[in-house]
């Protein structure tokens, strides 16, 4: 049997984390809705911990040339953030609105990236930014489907954005850096900054909760592997744009699931934040181009 080309092989392991991520999604939410946040977060990183524990083993000579610990701890710690802070815009907004607010994550990392490392950034990377954040506005408001959304879902999902953008930046700065000493320092990290909050509040977990929260943990373990390998096969510049395929899975698992069908602000801002990113796209590919040469 012909095995498939490179490039078809990374968008099939892009579709297929974009579909875990998903699943990730949906059972955060039904969790969400009797679970405190911090508890799943604390869970989905033990599951991790023990599924990339023979990962760690097998490369644990890596952890002796770690370059920057420091920063990796700073990493960490936004991304903690930003995780619990998604989890909670879960519970609170429907799917496809917290997938559309996060597509800005790379817009916003692009504003850090130039305020705090020096990068240049071109104009179309501002007007890019500017459609997709008109596209982020269309969302949130209401058109007769159902009122406004929840301030306070709005306001995690914001966070979670920014601290994101703040971690990507981190990761950004740690270029060469292993990348298992990389996901033990997020999952062992995790599972420190969130175990005092998850005991302070507790829930009991009954058979009910078990699986949910075990598929919430291997989803999600799952679902990084599968990006990394797609990454690892293909080129950025052809994979980002499947990207933007992840707000229909969330927006059909959110009508499914949920019944939150899409409105019509809804549909229309989806499809500017789409058109912001494509500008932002376009406006990389001279850059691009002339590394190639």
């Amino acid at each position: 049997m012909r095995r498939p080309a490179p490039a078809t092989a990374a968008a099939a392991w892009l579709l297929l984390d974009m579909t875990l991520v998903t699943g990730v999604t949906v059972l955060v939410k039904l969790e969400g809705q009797s679970r405190p946040v911090a508890q799943m977060v604390f869970l989905r990183a033990a599951i991790g911990l023990v599924l990339i524990a023979p990962l760690v083993w097998r490369h644990r000579r890596d952890f002796a040339r770690m370059r920057a610990p420091w920063r990796n701890a700073g990493r960490v710690a936004c991304n903690a953030v930003a995780l619990g802070m998604n989890f909670t815009a879960l519970t609170l907004l429907p799917l496809a609105v917290v997938t559309g607010i996060s597509f800005t994550r790379p817009l916003v990392a692009m504003g850090l990236a130039a305020l705090l490392l020096g990068e240049t950034v071109r104009r179309l990377h501002w007007a890019g930014a500017a459609v997709a954040l008109a596209g982020v506005l269309l969302m949130i408001a209401p058109d007769g489907s159902g009122g406004a959304l929840p301030a306070a879902g709005l306001a995690a999902a914001a966070l979670s954005v920014l601290f994101g953008a703040m971690a990507a930046i981190q990761t950004r700065a740690l270029r060469g850096e292993s990348l298992v000493v990389m996901m033990l320092f997020y999952t062992l990290g995790l599972a420190v900054l969130s175990a005092p909050l998850a005991a302070l509040d507790w829930a009991p977990v009954g058979r009910a909760d078990l699986w949910p929260l075990i598929g919430i943990g291997v989803l999600a373990q799952a679902g990084q592997y599968c990006f990394l390998r797609a990454y690892a096969l293909g080129e950025a510049s052809r994979l980002a744009p499947l990207g933007y395929l992840s707000i229909l899975l969330a927006t059909a698992a959110g009508w499914i699931v949920f019944g939150d069908r899409p409105g019509p602000s809804l549909a229309l801002g989806g499809a500017v934040v789409v058109l912001g990113m494509l500008l932002v796209r376009r406006a990389d590919r001279p850059a691009a181009a002339a590394q190639a040469r």
